[in-house]
Order: C-alpha cells, then sequence, then structure tokens
C-alpha cells in the first residue's frame, strides 16, 4: 500500500455540513466526502485489492467507491486532514492479516492451583453456615 499514491487519487466533496456554526454553517460548505474507488486504484497491489474488497464489503457502496465524511470542524481544510486520516487508517487497519491463535493446553501446575482455589472457596462457604444442632 503506497499512501501517496493514494491520496492522490482519492476524491473529494465538499458540502454544507449542519450543527454548530449559526449562518455561517448556511453560506460555507465544509463538510469533506471522501470518496475511493478500490478497483481502480494504482496504489494497491491485487491481493490488498481482493482482501480489502471481501473486509469493507459493507462499507462498499453498488458502484464500487467506499466514502467517508467529516464535519466535525469549521473549517474545510481541517476536515481534509481529518477524513484523509480516517481513510488510511481504515485501510491500514483492513488490510492486516491475523495470525491465527495456536491452541494450548493449560499447565498441570495452572490445574491444581486452579483445584486448590476451588477447594478452598468451597470450604469458606461451607463455614458460613448456621451448624446443625440434632
Amino acid at each position: 500500500m503506497d499512501a501517496k499514491l493514494l491520496i492522490n487519487e482519492f476524491v473529494f466533496k465538499a458540502i454544507r455540513s449542519s450543527g454548530p456554526g449559526g449562518q455561517h454553517v448556511n453560506k460555507t460548505s465544509s463538510k469533506i466526502v471522501l470518496s475511493f474507488h478500490i478497483h481502480n486504484s494504482n496504489g494497491l497491489e491485487e491481493n490488498e485489492k481482493e482482501r480489502l474488497l471481501k473486509k469493507l464489503a459493507t462499507k462498499t457502496a453498488s458502484d464500487g467507491y467506499v466514502q467517508l465524511s467529516c464535519s466535525d470542524t469549521r473549517s474545510q481544510h481541517q476536515n481534509k486532514v481529518i477524513v484523509i486520516d480516517k481513510m488510511l487508517k481504515l485501510l491500514k487497519l483492513n488490510l492486516k492479516i491475523k495470525t491465527p491463535r495456536k491452541k494450548t493446553k493449560p499447565s498441570r501446575s495452572s490445574i491444581e492451583k486452579r483445584i486448590q482455589s476451588k477447594k478452598k472457596n468451597t470450604f469458606k462457604k461451607l463455614n458460613r453456615k448456621p451448624p446443625k444442632i440434632n
């Protein structure tokens, strides 16, 4: 994954955002919507594209674009920086290959410790009962 190439492939769109700002919100387009087409990307290898398409299937639109938006600040430039960072993190996170977990058995001493602690608890709770008087 080449981040510089990917940033050049991102398509930005500025639209009016809701939220705080009063009249300022009604006349400026500060919300940024970032679109990225995985199939047409030159910054990704083929196996990376397949992995991303599989993992981001729910976030991918029918036309093949992944979209993120940001309207956190009043500044269009700050929102652009934030949304680029979000997209790169999303791509990096979904490109990671998880290592399979190796199954292990508990050691003999850990099994014995567990049984001893259970016996200790049982004894403690038995002593809480009132004595039987016949």
